[in-house]
Parts: structure tokens; C-alpha cells; sequence
């Protein structure tokens, strides 16, 4: 073949497996040996698993060579954020807390994967906990954006998303909290979906915010989108927050729907003068592009956007204070050696392990939940959450989609914004909203500013992932963006 194996889709991976022009041994070689050529310089893997991959790889072709008949994902090699709990393989979530941490179980994303026969070839590396939007709070070291390794990757999910661009695997997991799927892929320039909250099983993946994490697919199109999404999506007894819903297939359906007629709302919130000029030009002309496939373009007002940001970092540093509490040295995680009595164990592992981000959102978590501020922080925050939801519902009864930046600029770089962390925290200001309403969001690479990408949001109603999944294949069907590669090799 002529295209590098690395640089195949998922369909086209697929087609030539089941034509046998490549073998599953061949293509997960040429992942591995792309990770082992490039990884030095992007530093998105933190666990690589060749061996394994490999033994895997030889059983698939042996199957196909038997004559049995594969499923879209057999054989394909894929990569999982450092969160997700994998059995018997080291799981960090980017932190020195559990840097030696080795799960008992897989999480159910991760069965749903082994079961639909896609082979994991390594863990990506992410902010510690899904604390960040750079991977400039990972506990081992900074992802580079593969655009421009003078720039971050994005976070949480930095190193999934950059790993996906330079086919280092076919596609990834990555985990969403309040951006962290959407504004890495659009740093990095492939296409990322926050599934509805609910969508997909939480099991097995190491808690951020509860009521606020996904699972979901990293890819190059949303055609791969949506194959992924088959397979990870519905029902799980473990995760009570799952939906109870008929499984669907996502990739059949994708492409069956007309543009002609449908609704895109444009929230006004959303393109405001602090919106980089050149990324507000770029998205409204992805926006003429469905236009022109007959889609009925018009303004909606979201006005609870300006308190988003707050309301989302007073719910997630709360969580995350109460799901860390385990997180001790005698339960879960680094245990000190130089602690004499239970409470130094406590304090000096927690200084030892944790890093300076997850001291901070630990902290002011645990203020918000104390005593005399749990009704003034996080019930108040959780009210205003009703309040946004509620928003969303009013603009969805006149509207199928909404579309809006994902990002207010391009990929920063790297230490531009870490001095301050307020200022990191705007970063999700176009994504948190969404994440607190529990919507289904896609990135779409939909541009570029001197060789970095821009990506553009479709979010659609609650549950809704096959209309936004419908809108983010018709734009790439007239589209190239989601084909530009970056040029490192």
C-alpha cells in the first residue's frame, strides 16, 4: 500500500485486513515502531506494551487466517489515558501517587475494547487526575504539540490526542471532565467527542469530578468516531449513571441524515471581542460550509456562559477533594518512609505524591465542602448547574445543534500560562458549559493559524451523539482539515 500504515483510519485499517493487503501484525508494528521513532520528542506515551500487542496481533491473524469473520475494530491498535484502569498494567493517572500503582480488573471501556478485538499498544500521559488543560501538571513530563513542539499538547488528554495525530495507534480513549477530550484534539487537530454523561461506563476510571466525567473516543474523523463510540457505549451494572438505552450503531447511521433543514444555533456568548479574531473568521466559515449543504443558521443567547467557568471549578475541586481522600499511603498510593506516627504517613505521602496542581484543587475543594460553605460553594454552584441545563433545554427546543470554538486560541506555549493558574483555567472557558449540562460535544478540526489547528464544537442535545456525530461527518465530507497531518518525522 501506498499510505503508510500508521497514517490508515479505522475503516481503512479494517478494509485491509479483511482483504488481506496488510496483517494485524504488520500494522501494529508499524504503530510501535512509529512510537519508538517519534515518542522522544512528543513525550505523549508514559507505558508502551509492544510485547503484548504484538502476541495479541499474532492470535488475530491466525483467526483471520482461519477464515473468521473480524469486526471493525479487530486488530486495531489503540492507546488509553493514563486514568483507565487496565489489568495488569501499570495505571498512573499522570501522578507520582500512584506511579506504581497496577490495577487488579480493566475498566469496562476497556473490556468493551477487548471484546470488540482492538489491541492496546500503550498508556498516554495526561495532567495529573485530569487536572489541567497542558499536560503541564503531569507528575513525569510536558506532551508537545506535534504541530509545534515548542507548544503544548493540550490537557487533560494531551498525550492520547498527540498520539493520535502522529499514528501512534489508530485511535485512543481519552476522559473529559470539563474539556479534556475536546480542546487537546483541537491543539492537536483530529477529532474528539465528549459523550453525554451517562453514555459510557465510568467504571474502572480514576474519579476527577463524578458527576462530571466521560469516556470517550479520540480519532482522525468522525466516521472512526462513531465505530468507537459502538463499541464503548451503553448500559453497564457497575456504573449506575449509565443510561438505559438500546445500543446503537453509530457508524451506520452516520451518514444517513440530510443537511437540508437542520437548525445550527450560534450562541452569541461564544464569540465575543475575546475571541481571537482569526479563530472566530475560521469557525463562522465552517459555518457557511453547512450552510451551503442547506443547514438554517441562526443567534441564540446562553447568557449563564459568563458563570460557567466558576460553577465548573466549584463542583470539580469539590469532587476531586473527596475522591482523592483515598489517596493516602496506607489505602491507595505513594507511602512515605520518613513519617512516625498515621498522621505524618498522611501528610508527608500526600507532599511526596501529590503534585502542586492537586494540592491546590484539593484544598479548595475541601474549603468549598467545609463546614459554614457547602451551601455558599457547592450547592449554590450545583443550582446554577440546574439553571444552565435548563438553558440548554430552552435552546434545543429551537435549534438541533449548537456550534461555537472550542478553543478561544491555539495551542499556547509551553509555560506561556502555567505562572498562573487562573488564567490556565480560561483555557476551558468554551467547554466547561457543556460538560456541566451533560450534552454530547464534538471537536472538529475545522482550520488552521500559521500551521496550528483550530477546532470548532457541534454539541446537541441530551443523548444525541448520532446528530452531532451526523453534522461532524457532513462537514468533513466537504471538508479536508481532519486529513492535514502534522509534518514532524
Amino acid at each position: 500500500m501506498i499510505m503508510k500504515l500508521h497514517e490508515l483510519t479505522i475503516v481503512e485499517a479494517h478494509n485491509a485486513l479483511v482483504h488481506k493487503d496488510i496483517s494485524t501484525v504488520e500494522l501494529v508494528t508499524a504503530c510501535i515502531a512509529r512510537i519508538y521513532s517519534i515518542d522522544n520528542r512528543i513525550n505523549a506515551f508514559i507505558t508502551i506494551l509492544d510485547e503484548e500487542a504484538l502476541a495479541q496481533a499474532h492470535t488475530i491473524d491466525a483467526k483471520i487466517a482461519a477464515g473468521e469473520k473480524i469486526g471493525m475494530l479487530t486488530g486495531i491498535p489503540y492507546s488509553a489515558k493514563d486514568v483507565i484502569m487496565t489489568e495488569g498494567v501499570r495505571t498512573t493517572a499522570g501522578s507520582n501517587m500512584l506511579r506504581e500503582f497496577i490495577p487488579p480488573f480493566n475498566a469496562t471501556v476497556i473490556e468493551h475494547l477487548n471484546q470488540a478485538g482492538a489491541i492496546l499498544i500503550g498508556k498516554t500521559n495526561c495532567d495529573a487526575y485530569g487536572h489541567g488543560s497542558s499536560t503541564e501538571n503531569s507528575d513525569f513530563f510536558v506532551t508537545r504539540n506535534p504541530h509545534d513542539t515548542t507548544r503544548v499538547a493540550g490537557g487533560s488528554s494531551g498525550g492520547a490526542a498527540a498520539a493520535v495525530a502522529l499514528g501512534m495507534g489508530l485511535f485512543a480513549l481519552g476522559e473529559d471532565t470539563g474539556g479534556s477530550i475536546r480542546q487537546p484534539a483541537s491543539f492537536c487537530g483530529i477529532t474528539g467527542l465528549k459523550v453525554s454523561y451517562g453514555r459510557v461506563s465510568r467504571y474502572g476510571i480514576i474519579a476527577y469530578a463524578s458527576s462530571l466525567d466521560t469516556v470517550g473516543p479520540l480519532t482522525k474523523n468522525a466516521e472512526d468516531c462513531a465505530i468507537v463510540l459502538s463499541a464503548i457505549a451503553g448500559r453497564d451494572n457497575r456504573d449506575h449513571t449509565t443510561v438505559h438505552e438500546t445500543p446503537t450503531d453509530y457508524y451506520a447511521a452516520i451518514k444517513k441524515k440530510d443537511m437540508h433543514g437542520l437548525r445550527i444555533g450560534i450562541p452569541v456568548e461564544y464569540f465575543t471581542k475575546d475571541l481571537d479574531r482569526e479563530v472566530n473568521n475560521i469557525v463562522m466559515e465552517a459555518v457557511r460550509k453547512l450552510k451551503v449543504q442547506g443547514c438554517v443558521i441562526e443567534e441564540v443567547s446562553l447568557p449563564l456562559t459568563s458563570v460557567a467557568i466558576p460553577t465548573y471549578y466549584s463542583i470539580a475541586a469539590s469532587e476531586t477533594s473527596a475522591n482523592l481522600a483515598r489517596l493516602d499511603g496506607i489505602r491507595f498510593g505513594h507511602r512515605t518512609t520518613l513519617a512516625q506516627s498515621t498522621e505524618e504517613v498522611f501528610k508527608q505521602s500526600r507532599m511526596e505524591g501529590l503534585g502542586a496542581e492537586a494540592q491546590r484543587r484539593i484544598m479548595l475543594g475541601t474549603y468549598a465542602l467545609s463546614a459554614g460553605y457547602h451551601d455558599e460553594y457547592y450547592k449554590k454552584a450545583q443550582k446554577v448547574r440546574t439553571l444552565l441545563r435548563k438553558e440548554f433545554e430552552s435552546a434545543f427546543k429551537k435549534v438541533d445543534v449548537l456550534i461555537c470554538p472550542t478553543s478561544p486560541f491555539t495551542a499556547f506555549r509551553i509555560g506561556e500560562k502555567s505562572a498562573n493558574p487562573a488564567e490556565m483555567y480560561l483555557a476551558d472557558i468554551y467547554t466547561t458549559a457543556f460538560s456541566l449540562a451533560g450534552l454530547p460535544t464534538i471537536n472538529v478540526p475545522c482550520g488552521y493559524i500559521s500551521d496550528l489547528p483550530v477546532g470548532m464544537q457541534i454539541a446537541g442535545p441530551y443523548t444525541d451523539e448520532m446528530t452531532v456525530l451526523q453534522v461532524a461527518a457532513a462537514f468533513e465530507q466537504v471538508t479536508d482539515w481532519h486529513k492535514k497531518r502534522p509534518s514532524i518525522s
